[in-house]
């Protein structure tokens, strides 16, 4: 028995208690999922690990997906081996000869308890014998260039060495769905994707102006979500005609509040929808301080008209430090083209930054906002993006 295969770690995911398997057996149908085109592989579910069996395919390829599934905290390519030491010190000599390194360390841990040699003993061990067979070799318990792993468990021996580092996270669709505003910008799909790695399933929400936004804007949120489909492969857009009730806030409210009245008929707009779809919250690429609109004050007064919570995962992140995932992820290219949103068409001079509820309540009073947010929702189109609609 010498086996290619992949072996998947949980990281935080393992911290769960008596309903760990209710994640883990979600972890494993995302997985089979994202590898859906590699059509040899075979799995193993098992309450602290998964294992895929290669059967031939590629592992240089297989990672990649792999990469973008939340609920995954490491893998490793490894080798199934006979559970003795003439098998295992032998796959663990040409792990540490692939690695092209010269310090070593055996790490080794033992599940199996009927197995006659205690780790630390396997572990020096397998260090002597590759020792003994690699002149150049030599042991580094301290700072070694590679770590040769060896997992010894009821079924068999396992070998591998680099460890490649998982998304994290939950699995996706573990904590429910939520809706989440999206402009276009830089913020709002980093925002969704930090949402997704915490196991939401998402929906998203975009306001158009046309024509005061063009269909560039559109093609720029599709692009964006065909981006973060390969992290959820069918994501569900309602795209709301917003013009018209922008218009008249901007004539009612002026350039000083236009803003937050603004932003309001936003999250009622997407709490009507979010409770019409049954998503349980709300999200936003919302950052303390960012623009007039999130001080804590303005946010304050914003969400007092919605009874949903409203999610901020980039609440105490820097711009720099979101720029930063935006280009990881590969979101950053897209946001930055020159097309503005219906939340940057009109110049305002001297946002408020500490609305007065009281003010906004009577600029509220002198139109009829609730026949236009009624009229919004009902135009609202929707549509399901998805990974195979852009090839």
């Amino acid at each position: 028995m010498n086996t290619d295969m992949i072996i998947i770690f949980f990281g935080e995911l393992s911290t769960k208690g008596k309903n760990i398997m209710n994640f883990i057996r979600l972890l494993g149908n995302n997985i089979k999922y994202a590898l859906r085109d590699f059509k040899n592989l075979t799995y193993e579910i098992r309450k602290d690990h998964i294992i895929i069996l290669l059967n031939g395919e590629d592992f240089s390829e297989v990672k990649k997906p792999l990469k973008k599934v939340s609920g995954i905290g490491s893998f490793a390519l490894a080798k199934n081996v006979d559970k003795n030491m003439d098998a295992i010190s032998e796959e663990a000599k040409e792990v540490y000869l692939l690695s092209k390194k010269t310090t070593f360390k055996v790490e080794t841990r033992r599940a199996d308890k009927d197995f006659p040699i205690h780790s630390d003993d396997v572990s020096r061990k397998v260090g002597s014998y590759i020792l003994r067979s690699v002149e150049t070799a030599k042991v580094d318990v301290h700072n070694p260039e590679v770590m040769i792993h060896i997992m010894i468990r009821l079924e068999g021996a396992y070998v591998y060495a680099i460890k490649e580092k998982g998304m994290g996270g939950y699995p996706l669709g573990i904590a429910g769905k939520s809706l989440c505003l999206l402009s276009g910008g830089i913020d709002s799909p980093v925002a969704a994707y930090l949402m997704m790695k915490r196991g939401v399933k998402l929906e998203c929400i975009h306001f158009a102006a046309p024509p005061y936004t063009s269909q560039a804007v559109i093609d720029k949120i599709h692009d964006l979500l065909h981006v973060l489909n390969e992290y959820q492969p069918d994501i569900k857009l309602y795209v709301v005609p917003f013009t018209e009730l922008e218009r008249k806030i901007y004539e009612v409210a002026g350039p000083s509040y236009c803003v937050t009245v603004m932003r309001r008929m936003m999250m009622r707009i997407a709490e009507r929808i979010a409770n019409k779809h049954n998503d349980l919250i709300l999200s936003s690429g919302e950052s303390i301080g960012q623009v007039a609109s999130q001080t804590l004050p303005s946010m304050k007064v914003i969400e007092e008209c919605c009874h949903l919570p409203m999610v901020r995962p980039l609440a105490c992140t820097d711009k720099s430090e979101i720029i930063q995932i935006a280009k990881d992820i590969g979101t950053y290219d897209i946001s930055i083209r020159p097309f503005e949103d219906c939340c940057t068409i009109f110049t305002l001079k001297d946002p408020v930054t500490h609305p007065s509820l009281e003010v906004v309540n009577k600029i509220e009073s002198e139109f009829d906002w609730q026949t236009m947010v009624s009229d919004c929702v009902k135009n609202t189109t929707a549509e399901h993006v998805t990974l195979e609609e852009e090839f």
